[in-house]
C-alpha cells in the first residue's frame, strides 16, 4: 500500500502541490486537513482514543475523527469517508470554521494544517476500526474542557488547540447542556 499524499496549500487554502503525508509532517509544511466533531442529542461530544500503534500520539484522546482530504475530494466528502473508516458510521456534516495551526511532536514530526472543522450528529455507538481507534466515549464539552485543563497529557496536541475554538463556537452558536 502506498503512502497517501496530502494537499499542500498556502495561507488562503489554495492548493500548491501534493506530498507524501510523512514527508509533509517531517518538513512541517502547511497542508489541508479536517477535524470532525460528532455530537448526540444530549449535547455530548464523541471522543476517540487513538490506537496504540499510531505513528504519533498513540492512546491519546481526541475529536471523533480527523485526517487529510485527498486530491479532488471536498471537505464534507473527506469527513464522511474518514468517519466511516475510523468509527464505522456516517452522519451529515456541516463545516463550522477553518483555521491554521502548528503542533510539533516529540518524535520530530509537526502538524502544520489548514484545518476545516466540521460537526455532525449521531446517537448510537460507533463500530470502531481497531487499527485506528482503541476506545471511544461521550463527554459533555464542559467536562472535556475541565479534564483537559487537569490532564492535558491525555489529549492530542491538535485537539487541545482545536477544541478551544470548537468550544467557543458551541457557546456562541449551539445550545449545549
Amino acid at each position: 500500500m502506498t503512502e497517501e499524499n496530502v494537499i499542500l496549500v498556502n495561507e488562503n487554502d489554495e492548493p500548491i502541490g501534493l506530498m507524501p503525508k510523512m514527508e509533509a509532517h517531517e518538513k512541517a509544511l502547511l497542508h489541508r486537513a479536517f477535524s470532525v466533531f460528532i455530537m448526540n442529542d444530549k449535547g455530548e461530544t464523541m471522543l476517540q482514543q487513538r490506537a496504540s500503534d499510531k505513528y504519533h500520539s498513540p492512546l491519546l484522546w481526541t475529536n471523533t475523527c480527523c485526517s487529510h482530504q485527498r486530491e479532488g475530494e471536498g471537505n464534507i466528502e473527506a469527513g464522511k469517508r474518514r468517519l466511516m473508516e475510523e468509527m464505522g458510521f456516517t452522519a451529515n456534516l456541516e463545516e463550522l470554521f477553518s483555521f491554521v495551526y502548528k503542533a510539533p511532536f516529540d518524535n520530530g514530526l509537526t502538524e502544520h494544517e489548514f484545518d476545516h472543522v466540521m460537526i455532525g450528529f449521531y446517537n448510537d455507538a460507533p463500530k470502531i476500526n481497531p487499527e485506528e481507534v482503541a476506545d471511544w466515549k461521550w463527554m459533555q464539552p464542559s467536562d472535556i474542557k475541565k479534564d483537559m485543563a487537569q490532564n492535558p497529557q491525555h489529549y492530542t496536541e491538535w485537539f487541545k488547540i482545536i477544541f478551544e475554538r470548537f468550544y467557543d463556537h458551541l457557546m456562541k452558536n449551539i445550545p449545549v447542556q
